[in-house]
């Protein structure tokens, strides 16, 4: 257990030989050093597992996930334990407070960075669900415009095409009509158009060699149709219309568990909403607290130490601090003087020097002299 504490306590970033001293704050610096250490955790694992996405299919997909979520945790766990272990609580509460809003600003983009991949986990079937919606929607829409190109490609050919079944149309129509005005005439019912006299006369026949005509007509133009369309069908076919089809429930399977992590992100801020966009209440407050909480927990050691009233041990901190800047001001003193002193030396070293060189020429002068001269 001691052993324990001792990692809390170098996670708080706490000076651990002046806190042994201090029982009554060990504890508060072992809650705030637990905290640390799980927010690097939960880092650690939110980016192995997004780099997991990122590779997801590669062989060493698992490896880069382990080595990324390793660097990444102890880099939120190093900077957390900065950002603690910065706030000097012998300032006063107002310069405290400044000092920690760059840092509570920094906490509160982690914890969003680290909250997000761990969402993406939580909702993870709703996310597969989503994207399923979207592929199928994505690839409709892929087919309807390929579709609309198509037929603006071949405007001329379709519209022949529409004509020549409107055409069918109304052939079979009248064909139909005609033939039952030929079975009136036939079965003796009278009408505008028929004798009423039953039996196969002129103008049952004169009628049935019109039907026979216009059938033929008919066989003519339904295999003109049938041109039109094998045409349209080949010109399908060489433009790659066939070979886009709707996904099935297995493809949209396989689709939604190979989805990139960008893909799953964008997923899991449209579950706000519903399949008809209507906002989704439910599911945005759960993803937004669920972001919050994260973000809370990051920000939370942070808070715990600007709340803490300021104790022995930050007492026994700003004094060793103290000494140290007053031994540290001492010892420049101490250097400086030195080095006056040396200075003097060499000055005094380097006068004698000369005077006596000054004096030793000052005497070969001398020798030198004519005095007869004079």
């Amino acid at each position: 257990m001691d052993k324990l504490n001792r990692f809390f306590w170098f996670c708080s970033g706490a000076h651990i030989p002046t806190l042994e001293k201090y029982p009554t704050e060990q504890n508060k610096y072992t809650g705030i050093g637990a905290t640390i250490f799980f927010t690097g955790l939960f880092a650690a694992l939110s980016g192995g597992y997004a780099m997991y996405f990122v590779f997801k299919g590669d062989d060493l997909a698992v490896i880069f996930a382990i080595v990324f979520g390793f660097l990444w945790g102890a880099a939120i766990f190093n900077m957390d334990r900065y950002i603690v272990a910065s706030i000097n609580k012998s300032a006063s509460t107002n310069k405290q407070l400044l000092q920690a809003t760059p840092r509570i600003l920094l906490a509160i983009m982690i914890g969003m960075v680290i909250s997000r991949p761990i969402e993406l986990k939580i909702f993870d079937k709703e996310i597969k669900e989503r994207l399923k919606v979207s592929y199928l929607n994505g690839q409709r829409s892929k087919i309807d415009t390929l579709n609309k190109a198509f037929e603006n490609k071949y405007q001329v050919e379709f519209g022949r095409l529409n004509q020549q079944k409107a055409t069918r149309d109304s052939l079979e129509k009248g064909i139909k009509a005609d033939r039952q005005k030929l079975n009136f005439e036939i079965f003796g019912n009278k009408t505008a158009e028929t004798s009423g006299v039953m039996g196969y006369g002129p103008y049952a026949k004169r009628k049935e060699a019109e039907i026979k005509q216009r059938e033929a007509e008919l066989d003519t133009l339904k295999a003109n149709i049938n041109k039109s369309e094998s045409f349209i069908d080949k010109r399908k076919d060489f433009d790659g219309l066939f070979t886009e089809k709707l996904y099935t429930k297995k493809q949209l399977d396989s689709l939604s568990d190979i989805a990139g992590f960008a893909d799953r992100n964008w997923a899991l801020g449209q579950l706000k909403f519903n399949v008809d966009g209507s906002r989704d209440n439910n599911t945005a407050i759960a993803v937004t607290f669920i972001g919050l909480l994260f973000i809370f927990f990051e920000c939370l050691p942070v808070f715990v130490k600007l709340m803490s009233a300021r104790g022995p041990y930050d007492y026994a901190t700003a004094d060793v601090d103290e000494v140290s800047i007053y031994q540290s001001k001492k010892d420049k003193d101490f250097h400086f003087e030195v080095a006056d002193n040396i200075h003097e030396t060499r000055v005094d070293a380097e006068s004698s020097k000369r005077k006596e060189i000054i004096k030793g020429q000052a005497y070969r002068d001398l020798e030198k002299y004519d005095w007869d001269k004079d």
